[in-house]
């Protein structure tokens, strides 16, 4: 029997979860569960807890699907999981932080979100007073030949959110590179509770706005899976669309920034250039640049306007015209390829451990693709491949960029010509009526890698309780295994090649 079939069988089933069971186990099944990510045999989705409970998301070959494992804590506390599987290390210290649910063995006990500016400690479980003026943090140190020590942060130089860097360097090599991040905690989780949907899947899309498609998608589908609701094929078509152009623009940005970072600014304006072609088409097709606040649950906000479809056929015809040769100027100039080729180098091993999704794991051979599997209408019905590279430097993550793009402006082209007539929104109404706890969970390709959403609906239609978890989560710490062995001053083209998301993982 294959490992999620099995653990499956070892718990009882929560029936009110959609699409993919829930089951609520003991500790020493959970300890399996544990024992299963570390040998490899099941990769984590998301590891998160409603106060009540400690959930983890586990996926294993594509055909066992997905599966949820809960485990009461009526004792407070839960056995780690980061003992076994590192991953899970930076979500066990952000559950202790809001909800003070202590995971037993954790090899780091230092917080995470919670800087000891909040003025109580574990605001989500029992909330106590806590520091308001800030606390010591312990970076790690590094031993060896004479090292020293350079603090980057949290405030930058460019408009970007706060994160700090601390480097142990012998001279110019990064011996070790440790980040620390929660400076902008938002909250996210205690304004889901209690709120509308409508607020809720608002609140969503501003988790990390330059993914407000893909976090909105997110939160939609799995509130949709809780509700037994039947969204029209048109809006499966516009919601697609909405998403490839998320993606057309953040690629054409990233592609800029990376040959920024290497002072190739040539590229960088041109590349600044289709992607503001990107969001003014987006603009006009949907009223929001970003597409902001489009998707909802049952549908989409806004259908497209009458021009939409001649102004998307403008942007594939300009992307198609001037894109290849960009690429070329890429490929064919010396100085850029120097500072990027076997820069930052992800080893396949790390990829795979940390389940790392988007360019950061398809640059290191890891071809997970939320759209190819477990998939989602109407990506089925749609001909795309997934680029897969081996090398893991910030090349290999830059021609991942580029051959999505190629991707991406062959889906758009596909979804305009099969996208059906009809209505663009559910009827609300039919909605399998009030239940308690009403569960559904999601997963969604997002420019970046895969966006997790859980959701549980309380019998008034309101969220009970909601999780979403950016794919930045498991791919901040691969950038400090990364950025190892590498000059100080290639950081920043390593860091923009992962281009991870501070607002993503400060929820």
């Amino acid at each position: 029997m294959v490992f999620i079939s099995a653990l499956a069988a070892k718990g009882r089933t929560i029936k009110a979860q959609r699409p993919w069971p829930r089951i609520v186990v003991d500790s020493n099944v959970w300890r399996d569960a544990a024992a299963g990510l570390a040998s490899g045999q099941a990769t984590l989705l998301a590891l998160w807890s409603d106060g009540e409970a400690v959930h983890m998301g586990l996926t294993g070959k594509a055909e066992e699907g997905i599966l949820i494992v809960s485990l009461p804590c009526p004792d407070r506390s839960f056995p780690s999981v980061a003992i076994a599987h590192p991953p899970a290390l930076r979500l066990e210290r952000t559950i202790r932080d809001l909800h003070g649910l202590v995971p037993r063995d954790c090899p780091d006990e230092r917080p995470w979100l919670n800087h000891g500016r909040w003025g109580l400690e574990h605001p989500l479980g029992e909330a106590s007073n806590g520091p308001s003026d800030g606390l010591p943090y312990a970076f790690h140190t590094a031993e060896g030949p004479p090292l020293h020590q350079i603090p980057v942060g949290p405030v930058h130089a460019g408009i970007i959110e706060p994160g700090h860097f601390r480097f142990h360097a012998n001279g110019e090599t990064v011996v070790r590179l440790e980040e620390r991040l929660g400076y902008v905690h938002k909250g996210i989780d205690s304004l889901l509770r209690g709120a509308t949907l409508d607020r809720a899947a608002s609140l969503a899309g501003r988790i990390s706005g330059d993914s407000t498609v893909a976090y909105a998608l997110a939160f939609a589908q799995a509130a949709e899976a809780a509700l037994g609701l039947a969204i029209p094929p048109r809006a499966l078509y516009l919601r697609a669309l909405m998403a490839e152009l998320e993606r057309l623009a953040n690629h054409f940005g990233d592609i800029g920034a990376i040959c920024n970072d290497a002072s190739f600014s040539l590229l960088h304006a041109h590349m600044g250039a289709l992607r503001e072609h990107v969001l003014r088409t987006a603009h006009a097709c949907f009223g929001h640049r970003l597409m902001m606040d489009r998707i909802v649950p049952g549908g989409v906000a806004a259908d497209m306007t009458e021009e939409g479809g001649t102004r998307i056929r403008s942007l594939i015809a300009t992307v198609n015209g001037t894109f290849p040769e960009l690429v070329s100027l890429y490929d064919n100039t010396a100085s850029l390829q120097d500072r990027t080729v076997t820069t930052g180098v992800l080893a396949a091993e790390l990829a795979r451990q940390y389940g790392a999704g988007g360019y950061v794991g398809r640059a290191s051979g890891r071809s997970f693709d939320a759209r190819r599997w477990p998939g989602y209408a109407p990506y089925g019905e749609l001909s795309f491949d997934v680029p897969v590279r081996e090398d893991g430097d910030v090349d290999a993550r830059v021609w991942i960029r580029i051959e999505e793009v190629r991707q991406s402006v062959a889906l758009v082209d596909q979804i305009l010509a099969g996208l059906p007539s009809g209505p663009s929104m559910a009827d609300m109404t039919r909605s399998g009526g009030a239940r308690t706890h009403r569960e559904g969970i999601s997963l969604v390709e997002g420019f970046r890698g895969d966006v997790f959403a859980w959701v549980r609906l309380a019998r008034d239609g309101r969220i009970a309780a909601a999780h979403l978890r950016d794919p930045s989560w498991f791919q901040w710490p691969l950038l400090e295994a990364a950025i190892e062995g590498n000059i100080v001053a290639d950081f920043p083209l390593c860091n923009k090649s992962f281009n991870c998301s501070y607002s993503g993982v400060d929820v």
